[in-house]
């Protein structure tokens, strides 16, 4: 299976703009100082995500993006598929040409799981994650990073 950076940096994205939206509008450079993922690489992704109507951009001194529905309404799944990364355990991307051009032996055993693992992400949501423990200690922690570093330029 391949679940590439793309994916993964969008729904770690996602997060940090979940757990701080209260906030109100966060900035990419915000998302990428606490997350450590490259501000050009964030852009690309904000722009796939803001097609798909996952995130809303707010102009101006203070903006930012914010999400664009509630937490408890995007999905892990929604976020990986708006940023065009798809998760396949095939060897054939799902074209069922893996072997000489034919279906393999285990072609839908492999599709079968990639169903399974998109199934599983659809029922995690951004608000599910925000509320586990560990994912708190980790903003928390990220936060508390960003706040001393900040304090020692001053």
């Amino acid at each position: 299976m391949r679940l590439t950076t793309r994916g993964r940096y969008a729904v770690t994205a996602m997060l940090d703009l979940a757990l701080h939206g209260d906030k109100g509008p966060i900035s990419l450079a915000d998302i990428s100082q606490r997350q450590e993922i490259s501000l050009s690489y964030l852009e690309q992704l904000f722009a796939k995500l803001r097609q798909q109507e996952l995130v809303s951009s707010v102009r101006g001194p203070g903006g930012g993006y914010r999400l664009a529905r509630v937490s408890d309404e995007i999905n892990v799944a929604e976020i990986i598929d708006a940023v065009n990364e798809s998760i396949d355990a095939t060897s054939c991307s799902g074209k069922g040409n893996c072997h000489s051009g034919d279906v393999c032996l285990t072609h839908h055993l492999w599709d079968d799981l990639s169903h399974q693992i998109h199934r599983f992400l659809s029922g995690i949501t951004l608000d599910s994650l925000m509320h586990q423990h560990e994912v708190q200690l980790v903003a928390l922690r990220q936060s508390e990073l960003i706040d001393v570093n900040v304090s020692q330029k001053i």
